[in-house]
């Protein structure tokens, strides 16, 4: 299997899948009338999308999703309802985004020589190499702010965009369907709607795209029987052009706690362990467009894994009250609380649990078989019954 693929795809899959609430696309903002601008192709403003290049560029980026996602503790642009975070970049590879979670704030910087993870509730720091936050997209990690790979920053709107249009431009219907404002700009309307053939919970996927810039401002994804957007992410606010140079600084605070990753080349032992595992897992993409559902086998040891990392948070008291009882440590039955958020189904596949939100589903087959994608139950059934 081409890992390449199978990240590119995931990527992809995750954001009409849902984990575009984690994006930095950009949600409709801004009032006003729809500005008059010159006629623009469908195909053109793709190719504007595929081809563009992150500006310099400052804003207030609003979330607001409606997936069915319980709460994270610190970080609500993950969860269903209405949050914001900001964000900064020089467009050269510098960054910096902070991420407000109640009484605490999560703070990415990468000054161009190193990157730094900021937990003020925890008063931790990671310390990377620069660049790592591009290396660990897409996806957002909700950990204690340690440098583990389990970090990521949200994905840029550019970056992010390019991905859903290169994934599902050819199954699509591309329209143009005029014009609007968002964070004050003027933006032309490009729509991407499934063609009759593809099997998908998804409606349509809306991105506006800056009509000077040509950078996308606005992803909306909408599922049929409802007009109300279930994912909505973006600028209420943007300045472009060059930003104040000591926002991407950064001193750690007197009295945190400093960590770093291992540089050491990775052992052969390592480098096996994780062959082997990647082997096991045998990830696999099924199917095509919106009808793509990504497939694997989650190995034994995985699940336990889980429950031990998860204990641990408890220990910790990251999550008091939901992984300990009286104060005291709990086993924590994995298999148990995936059937609590889904429901039990079976047939000659097997049977296993499936979870679903507004975007699409994951079906968790009881021997480790797993399948998620933007689809119907029946199109998960029928490719979890292919995974090997």
């Amino acid at each position: 299997m081409n890992r390449r693929k199978v990240t590119v795809v995931a990527a992809a899959v995750g954001v009409v899948a849902g984990a575009a609430g984690l994006g930095l696309l950009a949600m409709p903002a801004g009032a006003g009338p729809a500005p008059v601008l010159p006629d623009v192709s469908a195909e053109a403003l793709v190719e504007s999308v595929l081809q563009a290049k992150p500006a310099a560029f400052g804003g207030t980026v609003d979330v607001d999703n409606d997936l069915g996602i319980p709460a994270i503790a610190g970080v609500p642009q993950a969860s269903d309802g209405a949050s914001n975070l900001r964000i900064w970049t020089d467009g050269q590879g510098k960054l910096r985004v902070q991420l407000p979670g109640g009484d605490s704030e999560r703070t990415f910087v990468d000054d161009g020589q190193t990157a730094w993870l900021w937990n003020s509730a925890e008063q931790t720091v990671g310390k990377m190499p620069h660049g790592s936050f591009e290396r660990t997209k897409p996806g957002l990690g909700v950990g204690r702010g340690e440098p583990d790979g389990q970090q990521a920053l949200p994905t840029d709107p550019v970056t992010l965009s390019r991905q859903v249009v290169a994934a599902i431009q050819e199954y699509s219907d591309v329209t143009v369907d005029g014009t609007a404002r968002v964070a004050n700009r003027p933006v032309y309307e490009l729509v991407l709607t499934p063609k009759p053939t593809e099997k998908t919970v998804l409606r349509e996927v809306r991105v506006a795209v800056d009509s000077e810039l040509r950078m996308p401002l606005r992803v909306a994804v909408l599922t049929n029987g409802t007009d109300a957007p279930a994912v909505q992410v973006g600028f209420s606010e943007l300045t472009v052009g060059p930003q104040d140079a000591s926002l991407f600084a950064f001193t750690p605070p007197a009295g945190a706690k400093v960590t770093e990753p291992n540089a050491d080349e990775p052992s052969a032992e390592d480098k096996a362990a994780a062959e082997q595992a990647f082997t096991e897992a045998n990830p696999q993409v099924i199917g095509e467009g919106w009808d793509t559902v990504l497939a694997a086998r989650v190995p034994a040891g995985a699940l336990a894994g889980l429950a031990d990392r998860q204990g641990e948070q408890g220990r910790q008291g990251e999550r008091p009250g939901r992984w300990q009882e009286d104060g005291r440590d709990a086993d924590v039955d994995v298999q148990g609380l995936l059937k609590q958020l889904g429901k039990q189904v079976s047939g000659d596949w097997g049977s296993g649990t499936l979870i679903t939100t507004r975007v699409g589903g994951v079906l968790i087959a009881d021997d480790g078989r797993v399948a998620a994608g933007a689809v119907p139950e029946q199109v998960l059934v029928d490719a979890i019954g292919q995974v090997k």
